[in-house]
């Protein structure tokens, strides 16, 4: 679908407006929001997001209809895991509590930033060059095959700085305690980096990586940018809320990196028999398309990924409760 300068425009005028509506209505002022203050902002952002969807399946059809709802699910359900990351990190900062929003929205500025470039990029690219599905589909594949492996345990597992967050802490002066949220701060005359500029830096970095996982994953189902960048944003939007309502909630979710990597192997194999339909390799079956394989339809992805995500849920809540009664018992 063609969609005019003015909608996105638009579209990213209203997403700037509601990060300001976060911003100024109860991030300005720190302080650690109450579970209550938490869920109504997560409903407002959950609610929002699905009327856009639904506006957009008025405006442009039930098929990019589910295109976005796919998407969105399955950006949001990555976003819920990154939260695990960000947990490591606000606790191995010894970021306060009552900081944590505005280090948060900061993050979700990188990361839409980040991911916007890596949208275009994206879209460049498969427009170009369709054999890109290859690369997005055994990509995915195997991020599903390290995410299925991978605990998170607050209690073992650390927040490992990567080298140019190593580099920062070598070069920059930093100064030993925190001044607010400020990132910088005045020590004997002198100006100092707070360690809340080491904390941006990394989540930045972990954004970046971030967005290599989640553009390949929504361009798996759908191939629209306009859908990708607003799967996106809208799954980007009332994460800090999240992050604070659901903070407890993430231990208790211990099979949902094993569903995350269903639903990422499941879009890979959807991308790379994809790219068989659309083959141009010369290399494989004489550069003409490859039929072996049935098209996915974008519902039946939403299905499965609905079911992939709900089974894993309730499993881990169930999981986690069992595991919580044998302890009582014990």
């Amino acid at each position: 679908m063609h969609v005019p300068l003015w909608v996105w425009l638009a579209t990213a005028a209203g997403i700037v407006a509601l990060l300001a509506l976060s911003y100024f209505t109860h991030i300005r002022k720190a302080h650690e929001p109450s579970l209550k203050e938490a869920g109504a902002w997560t409903a407002f952002f959950v609610s929002l997001s699905i009327l856009f969807g639904l506006g957009l399946t008025a405006v442009w059809g039930r098929d990019h209809g589910i295109e976005y709802f796919a998407g969105y699910i399955t950006e949001y359900s990555l976003s819920i895991d990154n939260l695990f990351v960000f947990v490591i990190i606000m606790s191995s900062f010894a970021v306060p509590r009552a900081y944590q929003q505005k280090v948060l929205l900061i993050g979700i500025v990188i990361a839409l930033v980040l991911r916007t470039i890596f949208i275009l990029i994206g879209a460049a690219a498969i427009a170009h060059f369709s054999w890109v599905f290859y690369l997005f589909g055994l990509f995915l594949i195997l991020t599903a095959a390290k995410l299925a492996f991978e605990k998170h345990d607050d209690d073992d597992e650390a927040y490992q700085p990567n080298v140019l967050v190593r580099a920062a802490q070598k070069v920059l002066p930093f100064a030993a305690e925190y001044d607010g949220a400020n990132m910088t701060t005045v020590v004997g005359g002198k100006r100092y980096f707070t360690p809340m500029m080491m904390v941006m830096i990394a989540i930045g970095m972990t954004d970046i990586l971030f967005a290599l996982d989640s553009i390949p994953a929504i361009y798996g189902l759908t191939n629209e940018p306009y859908i990708v960048f607003t799967t996106n944003a809208f799954a980007l939007l009332g994460l800090v809320e999240l992050y604070f309502l659901i903070g407890g909630l993430l231990k208790r979710l211990v099979y949902l990196s094993f569903g995350l990597a269903l639903v990422l192997g499941f879009i890979g194999i959807k991308l790379i028999i994809e790219a068989m339909h659309g083959n141009s390799l010369p290399f494989l079956n004489g550069g003409e398309p490859i039929h072996i394989i049935p098209a996915i339809p974008t519902w039946l992805s939403l299905v499965i990924i609905l079911s992939i995500l709900a089974i894993t849920t309730v499993a881990s809540l169930f999981k986690s409760r069992r595991d919580a009664n044998r302890s009582a018992e014990a």
